[in-house]
């Protein structure tokens, strides 16, 4: 019986000391070692798709910030820029409606982005890649008040979300 006490009120101890010592450090990738504040540009927009510039950047700030790894300042601050092109924003239909097959009900917005970070003092590019959001979306079964164009625009930032997922990841954790 006294045994089983002392495992009992032991327990709590051990677990306790188990974690001790423990810590994940930062694993930044090899090229941003030396990095710690970031700068994040207005990205540069190659569709016609207008005003998705500054809602992209936005996006991958906030991202940014929610992962921690680097601090945001301005340009003229930090150790590092993020520069951004939005490369294109494409929508394929992936379902139609059961009850008139040449009508879609269902696309996948798809966002690319192209970005490169550059060191602010030498200008020397530190790392450079694409990144993805996808994000699906439904349009209105009646075909005269739907407006493929505004629902695609309202799904415009989780798919802006995702892409800034992908890339703040890469920067970030190097994949």
């Amino acid at each position: 019986m006294m045994t089983n006490l002392r495992i009992l009120l032991l327990f709590p101890l051990f677990l306790a000391l188990g974690g001790c010592g423990y810590h994940l450090g930062e694993i930044k990738p090899t090229p941003m070692r030396r990095v710690s504040t970031l700068a994040v540009n207005t990205f540069k927009n190659s569709t016609l798709i207008p005003r998705l510039e500054a809602q992209t950047a936005d996006a991958v700030v906030k991202q940014f910030q929610k992962d921690g790894t680097y601090q945001i300042e301005s340009a003229d601050r930090a150790d590092a820029i993020v520069e951004g092109t939005i490369v294109s924003v494409e929508k394929q239909p992936m379902r139609v409606f059961s009850s008139n097959v040449l009508q879609t009900s269902e696309f996948e917005l798809t966002l690319k982005v192209s970005y490169r970070v550059i060191d602010r003092v030498s200008g020397a590019e530190l790392m450079k890649g694409t990144a993805i959001g996808v994000t699906p979306f439904f349009t209105e079964s009646d075909l005269v008040n739907s407006d493929l164009v505004t629902t695609q625009n309202m799904n415009y930032p989780i798919a802006a979300q995702r892409m800034a997922e992908s890339l703040v990841s890469k920067v970030s954790e190097g994949w």
